[in-house]
């Protein structure tokens, strides 16, 4: 998989302004203030190979927003890949992911629940709003039996 579409890069930036203050002897001093803006980034990668499935996902969080990309090839099944954005609550993942499958885009909602070095992919009854499939209720998914992805490093297999 190739490197991220949306790479974030850490910054930390510093500002210093002077200002002038009168003292009670008529003298003039000058104090400096510091600001400093810290972005914090982490890039992760993991895969799922079961059999002949396979399923890629790739991310940035960025002081707590999520964008990535995510693929699907699973066995005798339209493949499909994407992006997904959204945010972490917790330990889970609460994406959006718009992809492209036998040439039409989609939009579904994807929810991962995060235990140590795996990803669980959650499962549970649909509904179409407003053109994007959602859960109808996210609190009873379940995260057993389905898509399972290890971390990996993403800079092998050509993250």
């Amino acid at each position: 998989m190739r490197n991220l579409i949306f790479p974030i890069i850490t910054v930390a930036l510093s500002f210093t302004g002077c200002q002038n203050k009168n003292t009670d002897q008529g003298k003039t001093t000058q104090t400096a203030i510091d600001t400093a803006v810290v972005i914090v980034s982490d890039n992760q990668c993991y895969a799922y190979i079961k059999n002949r499935d396979t399923a890629n996902l790739s991310f940035t969080t960025t002081n707590g927003i999520i964008v990535g990309e995510l693929s699907y090839q699973l066995y005798e099944k339209d493949s499909n890949k994407g992006i997904i954005e959204g945010e972490m609550k917790g330990d889970t993942l609460m994406v959006d992911y718009t992809f492209n499958s036998e040439g039409i885009e989609s939009e579904r909602q994807v929810v991962i629940l995060r235990k140590g070095n795996q990803l669980f992919e959650g499962y549970g009854d649909m509904e179409e709003k407003k053109g994007k499939l959602i859960f109808k209720d996210v609190s009873s998914l379940n995260f057993k039996g389905g898509i399972v992805f290890n971390k990996i490093d993403c800079n092998k297999k050509g993250y």
